[in-house]
């Protein structure tokens, strides 16, 4: 068991070092939708499990914030820095959403997240590499 465990982490680790920016911008995306859903699933069961709830939507806030501080709004221009305000508006509907135990924010939130994550993912396929946003390393992106 131990030794599957091993190579799933192993091959997870190699997938996001080999990934272009633009499908290494998809995976966080897909991941915060992947906590956002486990906890709206959480509560739509109105679950008792509030530690699985928070942990969720902390995940899912983590994400966003790495969304955020990987923006160079030098470069983006005005799309980073909209970019900028929509992350931020995220990560206070997911606290809210925390805080109050509540639905609705997760599902306005998810919503606009999954409309991104279309985008992004038609961006990373328009590139013959994958490379969707030249920007000079790292998951620094430019908008």
């Amino acid at each position: 068991m131990a030794y599957q465990q091993s190579s799933v982490s192993a091959y997870r680790q190699t997938s996001v070092k080999t990934a272009s920016q633009g499908r290494i911008i998809v995976m966080l995306y897909d991941e915060a939708l992947r906590q956002i859903d486990a906890a709206e699933t959480l509560l739509a069961e109105s679950s008792r499990e509030l530690d699985k709830i928070n942990n969720a939507l902390v995940k899912a806030q983590d994400i966003v914030t790495e969304l955020m501080v990987s923006l160079d709004l030098e470069q983006g221009g005005e799309i980073a820095r909209n970019l900028l305000r929509l992350y931020l508006f995220f990560n206070d509907r997911l606290m809210e959403a925390n805080v109050k135990k509540e639905q609705e924010p997760l599902r306005e939130v998810r919503g606009l997240m999954v409309n991104l994550r279309d985008a992004w993912k038609q961006i990373e396929g328009q590139s013959p590499d994958g490379r969707s946003v030249p920007t000079g390393g790292g998951v620094n992106i430019a908008g």
